[in-house]
């Protein structure tokens, strides 16, 4: 598996607090606690846009997640980063309203490791999704409940970042979500 891109990433501490810059392989490679965003977007009948990820990715590659995610950008605030990655990602536009944060540290493979300081954007849908093949190898909507029981009963099929972010997510009543 190879990294498509030298992305930097942002380095913080426990407390969100950036502590410093890092090459985004170096870092996930050490399993330095970085920045990063994950976002759930919903439809108008309160479904889960879910994507599996393009199977050349360079970890969790063919597994599920969340509708989009990614770090943003040193000097970038986190809130346009996770705007930005669902038009890069998804080809959509969305209205997104920040549900949390929360740390985790998983391996994910390939001799890598995923410590991020995670915040959770949940959103509604904004136009026909139009995924990028390198990013995302199909979508799925699905319901809370069918995500929970399918987490439950297959975690392996998912993200390691999947479970937590929910969590967060879930935390932000529908009523709250913006309208599209």
């Amino acid at each position: 598996m190879i990294m498509r891109t030298e992305d930097d990433v942002i380095l913080v501490d426990s407390s969100d607090r950036e502590v410093g810059v890092g090459k985004k392989s170096t870092v996930h490679r050490l399993g330095l606690l970085h920045r990063a965003f994950s976002v759930f977007l919903f439809d108008g009948q309160g479904r889960l846009l879910t994507q599996r990820r393009a199977l050349d990715k360079y970890h969790s590659g063919g597994r599920w997640a969340n509708s989009c995610c990614g770090h943003p950008r040193p000097g970038e605030l986190t809130h346009p980063a996770a705007v930005r990655r669902v038009r890069e990602e998804l080809g959509v536009s969305a209205i997104l309203t920040e549900a949390g944060a929360f740390i985790y540290r998983a391996e994910v493979g390939a001799s890598l490791i995923e410590h991020e300081m995670d915040h959770v954007f949940v959103g509604k849908l904004r136009g026909e999704p139009a995924p990028d093949p390198r990013e995302i190898c199909s979508l799925a909507w699905v319901s809370i409940d069918e995500l929970q029981a399918d987490l439950q009963q297959r975690p392996t099929r998912y993200a390691a970042w999947v479970a937590g972010a929910l969590l967060v997510a879930l935390s932000v009543p529908t009523g709250a979500l913006p309208s599209s």
